[in-house]
């Protein structure tokens, strides 16, 4: 009953005349009625059709919904590329203080200094991760960033004198990328990778000319590997005059024992609610603040925290600039979460967390392998893509057929079908904070799954309130569900 009332809609749940609380009428002397206060043309005919509840049934309706959900607080959420980490519930409490959660960005800066010498902090911590020095902490989110960054590239182009008009990805690339690219005003261009996942040099040459203004790159890949080329890459790119993009998705692959900076790029993005254990989820609010070299920071987004003798300042001073591209200094909660994760860990921590993650994924890679061949190596970085290419042609089980029933065991899905160049793909990010049990569990899962009746695996999940969705037709054709006065 429970699991049925939760998924109604508050619409449905409605009973005329009901409250959650009644308050007598107002008798302040000289109360004016609303239509003498306001125009008539501003107000209503009739009130809003809002659901009439009592309390406890709109209590009720959202717990009960939370309880269908499924969360990294919950389940384990091996989310490829999406770097599903555990959220310290201290950075919460933390970031929640009254010196950070109360402060209004219209205050005076005199009363903004703990605030602006923590972000001033992360500026530089951020900058000595990635090895790229100055700082925008500006950007709403990853794809945000890498717009960000892409017009800070066209700045840069623009005061050069230089007309370039092309960037180039490889086929490995996050979807946001090209996306980026189009929106920054570029013409994108895709360029193949090899047989071991790595950019195809060949191809590379072939497309570089004195247009190209950006090369963006993901490493590691959304393949879970390492491209070993990757200073080569840089050095034919920066050649031709053009820059180097490295997306940051996969940082927590990498932290503490590989700067791009120092294997050749010139900007990149971080994703605080992947690498830093920000919230995930939900749509939001993130952060995607960008890292560029040294020739680049003239143009970044203001504005930027600087350090001055009477303590620090928001620096607005800045004629280069591409101008401010979110809203005060962005999403501050987000970006205090990040700090006090760097903060907690520092750079011995840092690289601890990375070379869990890998460790947890090689060990997952290892474990399930023979199941589920990894068409790219037999070792990963922080995740890896294996196919269920052959389990459907034997055994007639898809990629979409084993996330649907790993629901049924208590577990997140894996991504299915990205990237596009492995059939079947089941992309598995275990990250740094998951156990050797939770990990084994989730093997045996899989084992499982594998071995059952195909049937029974089309029809997951079984167990769920909501059970398995034609999600084609909801893609193509989505409806609105709304509940009129009385339906």
């Amino acid at each position: 009953m429970r699991n049925r009332l939760a998924t109604r809609l508050l619409s449905e749940l409605s009973k005329p005349g009901r409250r959650a609380a009644r308050y007598p009428a107002a008798d302040l002397p000289g109360e004016r009625p609303l239509d003498e206060l306001f125009p008539a043309d501003a107000l209503a005919a009739a009130p809003p059709a809002l659901p009439e509840l009592a309390e406890p049934d709109v209590v009720r309706h959202f717990t009960n919904l939370s309880t269908l959900n499924m969360s990294v607080d919950t389940h384990f959420y091996p989310l490829g590329s999406c770097t599903m980490k555990y959220n310290p519930k201290r950075n919460e409490r933390l970031a929640g203080l009254p010196g950070m959660a109360d402060v209004h960005p219209l205050q005076p800066e005199s009363t903004l200094q703990g605030i602006l010498q923590l972000l001033f902090e992360l500026q530089r911590m951020l900058g000595e991760v990635s090895g790229l020095p100055c700082v925008s902490l500006h950007p709403a989110a990853g794809a945000h960033g890498e717009l960000a960054a892409l017009m800070t590239a066209a700045a840069y182009f623009r005061d050069r004198g230089e007309k370039r008009t092309k960037v180039l990805a490889p086929d490995s690339a996050h979807g946001t990328n090209p996306a980026s690219a189009v929106i920054a005003g570029f013409q994108a261009i895709t360029v193949r990778t090899d047989a071991d996942g790595c950019v195809d040099l060949d191809d590379l040459d072939a497309k570089l000319d004195d247009e190209i203004a950006v090369f963006m790159i993901t490493n590691p890949s959304t393949l879970g590997l390492f491209d070993r080329q990757v200073a080569e890459v840089a050095r034919r790119v920066h050649a031709r005059g053009g820059l180097i993009y490295l997306d940051g998705a996969n940082m927590n692959a990498i932290l503490g024992v590989a700067r791009p900076g120092d294997f050749g790029a010139d900007m990149m993005h971080f994703n605080p609610h992947k690498t830093f254990s920000g919230p995930h989820g939900g749509g939001g609010p993130g952060a995607g603040p960008i890292c560029v070299s040294e020739a680049l920071g003239p143009y970044l987004p203001d504005p930027i925290v600087i350090r001055t003798a009477d303590g620090y300042a928001i620096d607005r001073d800045r004629p280069k600039s591409i101008g401010q591209v979110r809203s005060f200094f962005g999403n501050v909660g987000v970006l205090v979460r990040a700090y006090c994760y760097l903060l907690t860990h520092g750079p011995d921590g840092l690289r601890q967390v990375s070379e869990q993650a890998v460790l947890n994924a090689n060990y997952l890679l290892a474990r399930i392998r023979h199941i589920l061949p990894v068409p790219h190596g037999d070792r990963c970085m922080h995740e890896f893509v294996a196919s269920a290419e052959q389990l459907k042609k034997t055994r007639g089980i898809s990629a979409m057929d084993i996330a649907k029933r790993l629901l049924d065991y208590g577990f997140h899905a894996p991504t299915v079908y990205f990237p596009l160049t492995v059939p079947e793909a089941l992309m598995i990010e275990p990250t740094e904070t998951e156990s050797k049990e939770t990990l084994d569990a989730f093997c045996e899962a899989l084992f499982r799954i594998t071995e059952e009746d195909p049937d029974l695996v089309h029809a997951a999940p079984t167990t769920t309130v909501i059970r398995r969705p034609d999600e084609v037709t909801a893609a193509r054709k989505p409806v609105v569900r709304w509940a009129t006065e009385g339906s």
